[in-house]
């Protein structure tokens, strides 16, 4: 799910071989000093996520991939901007209504205190989740045309480390390596 806020990192690779990497001016500078004409992707660092780059820098230089794809939303007059309260529908039954209306400060709180009790007890399960979720951008984006491909990503969802690690192995070095940082989060504790 892209965001509008550009990756703290980048990470871009040529060929199987990383190029560059660093924060977006780094990136920006190394590869305006680039002699080669070898097309290059540019990844989010953190998300694995495959970006728009634009070297000459006339567009804020990073877009994500899928915001061409996506309309951008108007902002809404609703909720309370000034304190980053931005208000958005919720579907429910009527009664998950009535039970939420009941509970002390009303249903904006309520939810407010379920949301936070979830995002806390479920942090362990969303950071592996999430590490899988960006090797797995990573790997499609580059790798999907290498030998094992298809069989290390069903080891990676399968929380199969020591399979994973060897499908991979074969991998150019600077995919795997990336790869490894990426999945480092993704292998629960048995």
């Amino acid at each position: 799910m892209p965001s509008d806020t550009p990756p703290g990192n980048l990470i871009v690779f040529a060929a199987f071989k990383c190029i560059a990497q660093g924060s977006t001016a780094d990136v920006l500078a190394q590869l305006r000093e680039r002699r080669d004409d070898t097309p290059y992707l540019v990844f989010s660092e953190q998300t694995g996520e495959l970006l728009d780059f634009d070297v000459h820098n006339r567009a804020g230089a990073v877009a994500h991939a899928a915001s061409a794809e996506t309309p951008e939303e108007t902002p809404r007059g609703v909720g309370r901007p000034r304190l980053g309260v931005v208000a958005r529908e919720v579907t429910l039954l009527p009664r998950h209504w009535d039970w939420l209306n009941r509970q002390p400060g009303g249903a904006s709180v309520a939810l407010r205190r379920l949301v936070q009790e979830a995002s806390r007890v479920n942090a362990d399960r969303d950071a592996v989740r999430a590490s899988r979720e960006a090797a797995y951008r990573f790997m499609t984006a580059i790798a999907g045309a290498l030998p094992g491909f298809e069989e290390a990503t069903r080891a990676l969802f399968a929380d199969e480390r020591e399979r994973f690690d060897e499908l991979v192995a074969a991998w150019p070095e600077d995919i795997k390596a990336h790869l490894q940082r990426l999945s480092a989060a993704a292998w629960s504790a048995a």
